[in-house]
């Protein structure tokens, strides 16, 4: 549907536009990387987003070059940069030659409020970030006081919609619980019509983030635009308690009431519709990446009964080793050291995240090829995830690769990016994942309903029956 509403929308401009296709700028150098720029218009853009994007980049590295090609994506001319050599180049050059860029479809949907012209231009990340890490609240001392009431959410989650039933939907129900977490550790509320209210919209949102932007009703980005307008709305009622609870001199200790209460150095406080944009884009990358390793590990683990023996031994040692009713503490998350291997190989074989943008400040060159200012730059796990020289046997479900510090060379295995734009909430996503596996393999033995489920969504997979399981009971 998305396609055709594309290309009826865009063919008459197709004839035009055409003769225009292979004829370069002036004043772009002429060792621009190999590749292929696509249709007018569109580029590759249909290939990238309904294709698998491993394919995609494959594909592209074999044709023209394993270290870099050029393309034309989401409305941008792109360089994709491949292998660990690309992920290092990109980690150690961030802010000399790059800056964080959003796709078009995420500046229409989180950036409902005026900014000033300069943050405009580079539209990106950096804020939310400076947001988590200016008060230290990734850091693990602030994690470490967050922990037991993760804990405690996951487990009343699990008393709710997990026991006392035979089969499940794994997928739906990990979306709803690290909804829940994101919500209580960045908002400080965890109101259950709430989450339910809040949770198929941001499933709306995740997959419009990467979407062609045609704002017609039944395509992909309308249904993500509604959907963010409906969370907007949601989040400023959940600011103007915050802000009541505040003035009635409640202790706060969240992120929100940080954003509500910070002033810039002219003593200003953000603009509430601002607020509401930087909380929606920290609830969306809270929500969907973890949500979908917790799904996957039930996936993988579900398949491999070896695997979930030697993680169930784990965490029954871990579970040892507390007192009746006592909370998951940081010494207990670190003893988890075979259930995070586990999270690694699922990672690997099916990242939460395909990859990001960046922008380029200046010219630079790489591999011998200039990429000019103002090209975006794609950075994708792809490039190494599954290549055999790196991971033998790349198909196979092994968590044993972690097992010895250096297996692989570095800059392979990169789930969390690296450099100083290495995910913030990496800490965050280990012990909310970590929890989640510690309280579900306690209870529960499980099967796939269909084993061999359809995996849909490209660049966020999602199983497309909701991961149905077979439960049973310790």
């Amino acid at each position: 549907m998305e396609t055709l509403y594309l290309l009826l929308s865009l063919a008459p401009l197709f004839l035009a536009l055409t003769i225009f296709v292979f004829k370069g700028r002036s004043d772009e150098p002429k060792n621009l990387p190999p590749g292929s720029m696509g249709w007018p218009i569109v580029g590759e853009t249909i290939e990238f987003l309904f294709g698998k994007p491993e394919n995609f980049v494959f594909k592209r590295m074999k044709k023209y070059s394993p270290d870099i090609f050029k393309t034309k994506i989401l409305g941008e001319k792109t360089a994709v940069i491949c292998g660990p050599n690309g992920h290092k180049f990109l980690f150690t050059n961030e802010q000399k030659y790059f800056t964080a860029f959003r796709p078009h479809s995420m500046q229409r949907m989180f950036r409902s409020y005026k900014e000033p012209a300069a943050a405009q231009k580079h539209p990106g990340r950096d804020e939310e970030a400076k947001v988590l890490k200016s008060p230290g609240f990734l850091k693990p001392e602030a994690l470490v006081r967050y922990l037991a009431k993760m804990d405690a959410i996951t487990q009343d989650q699990m008393a709710k919609y997990w026991e006392g039933n035979k089969e499940v939907k794994a997928h739906p129900l990990t979306k709803t619980l690290t909804l829940s977490l994101a919500c209580r550790f960045f908002m400080g509320t965890d109101d259950p019509e709430r989450m339910a209210r809040l949770v198929g919209n941001f499933d709306a949102v995740t997959v419009g983030m990467h979407s062609l932007i045609l704002d017609i009703p039944g395509t992909i980005f309308h249904r993500a635009t509604q959907a963010a307008n409906e969370i907007r709305k949601e989040l400023r009622a959940v600011i103007q308690e915050k802000k009541d609870a505040i003035a009635s001199g409640a202790p706060m200790q969240d992120i929100l009431t940080h954003m509500i209460l910070a002033t810039d150095p002219s003593g200003k406080h953000m603009p509430e519709a601002e607020v509401a944009d930087k909380i929606m884009g920290l609830l969306t990358a809270g929500y969907s990446t973890v949500a979908t390793a917790m799904a996957f590990f039930m996936k993988y683990v579900g398949e491999r009964p070896d695997i979930y023996q030697k993680v169930l031994a784990e965490q029954k040692e871990v579970a040892a080793g507390k007192k009746p009713g006592e909370m998951l503490d940081w010494e207990d998350i670190n003893k988890m050291k075979y259930s995070w291997n586990v999270l690694y190989e699922v990672m690997r074989l099916t990242p939460p995240l395909q990859g990001t943008f960046r922008e380029a400040l200046t010219d630079f060159t790489y591999a011998g090829y200039t990429i000019p200012k103002g090209w975006k730059v794609y950075w994708t796990v792809s490039t190494t995830n599954k290549n055999p020289e790196y991971f033998p046997n790349p198909e196979k479900f092994d968590p044993s690769r972690y097992e010895e510090m250096n297996s692989f060379p570095p800059f392979t295995f990169v789930p969390f990016g690296g450099g100083p734009r290495m995910c913030p909430g990496k800490e965050y996503a280990r012990l909310a994942i970590l929890t989640f596996v510690h309280n579900v393999v306690k209870r529960f033995e499980w099967e796939m309903v269909y084993p061999n489920e359809k995996i849909i969504g490209d660049m966020m997979p999602t199983p497309e029956k909701g991961l149905p399981i077979r439960l049973r009971s310790h």
